[in-house]
């Protein structure tokens, strides 16, 4: 334990109790040689509600262009049909007063619905963050052990390069 302590005190620049419990689980997943990294979207389909994947739903439908577009198609038609299709007897005639009930309560129902797929969005995007996070930290304790043994090895060779150098050193001049 005392040397996951100095470990912990030399990467991290803190006593292994003052770390989050990101760092603390990064550490667990690193010690245990275990994978860190999730598929996020599987994550948060998995935790979301019904009525959350409505929400998403009808907020990737009201942000189209083909929504849009269908929309003015939808406009044009019955504006044409109460002013010139249906001259005699329009069922909405101008200024669309029908319309504007429609069209108001449309986005009454659409901006929240709107509002809780984007705050879906920010919770997802501090989701993969913190993923990020931890795969991040994860890499970088990994790279700073194969450095350490990298470095290990190298000293290891270089003592007995040493060691060899001075048995030779020795033979040599115990020859002359």
């Amino acid at each position: 334990m005392s040397n996951l302590s100095n470990f912990v005190h030399h990467h991290f620049d803190k006593p292994a109790d003052e770390l989050g419990d990101i760092e603390k689980r990064v550490l667990a997943k690193t010690h245990a040689r275990k994978i860190i990294s999730t598929d996020v979207n599987a994550a948060l389909s998995a935790e979301s509600s019904f009525g959350e994947r409505i929400a998403d739903g009808i907020a990737r439908v009201g942000g189209s262009w083909s929504f849009i577009l269908a929309f003015l198609a939808f406009l044009a038609v019955w504006t044409l049909l109460n002013t010139i299709g249906l001259v005699a007897n329009p069922f909405d005639p101008y200024p669309f007063i029908f319309l504007n009930l429609i069209l108001s309560m449309i986005a009454a129902i659409q901006a929240p619905i709107i509002m809780m797929s984007q705050n879906r969005q920010a919770e997802r995007d501090r989701f993969e963050a913190a993923k990020d996070y931890e795969v991040n930290l994860k890499a970088e304790l990994e790279v700073l052990s194969l450095h350490q043994k990298i470095d290990m090895s190298v000293l290891t060779e270089l003592t007995a390069l040493r060691e060899d150098v001075a048995r030779l050193s020795a033979e040599l001049s115990a020859r002359s």
